[in-house]
Order: structure tokens, then C-alpha cells, then sequence
């Protein structure tokens, strides 16, 4: 099931973003399940998350965004899960 994770950031929390950003690219290599991923942007400043999930359901997705580095140091304003359907690519 693919699952889209959108995750916008606290006002003012790049810094938390910079400062965990390495454990949360390696969460993403170790984990396996993230078929797409990049920052949502304003102009060059990030400012949330776009990844793309392969996993086996819903819950499985939330378990993963709850263990992602990002999350665990608070970096998220909001967070949604949302089932996707790839139409094209």
C-alpha cells in the first residue's frame, strides 16, 4: 500500500530540521519502505516533508512516521497520512 506522509514544520524549527537530518536519511535507508522523498519548500528555505510510503497498511505507515528521527525531535507542526494510488511513473 502505497501512503502518502505529509509533514509541515513547526514555524522556525529549521535548525531542528538541519540538526537531524543525517539520522533521518539514514531511518530512511535502514527502514526500506520509502519509494519517494524531498522537503517541501518556500522559495529555498525547507519547510515539511513529502515521502512516499510502501508499506503494508495505514498503520504500519503511522508507526513509521512516529519513529522517524524528524518526529521524535519534535520537528512537525502536522503530520498526515494519506493513502495513495500511483496513476503515473
Amino acid at each position: 500500500m502505497l501512503i502518502a506522509l505529509i509533514a509541515k514544520d513547526k514555524d522556525g524549527a529549521l535548525q531542528t530540521r538541519l540538526d537531524n537530518r543525517s539520522a533521518h536519511l539514514a531511518y530512511i535507508e535502514e527502514t526500506g519502505v520509502v519509494s519517494q522523498a524531498g522537503p517541501l519548500l518556500d522559495g529555498d528555505a525547507m519547510i515539511g516533508s513529502l515521502i512516499i510510503l510502501d508499506v503494508e497498511d495505514v498503520a504500519a505507515g503511522q508507526a513509521w512516521a512516529d519513529n522517524d528521527p524528524y518526529a521524535k525531535a519534535g520537528l512537525f507542526a502536522s503530520v498526515e497520512l494519506i493513502p495513495w494510488k500511483r496513476v503515473i511513473g
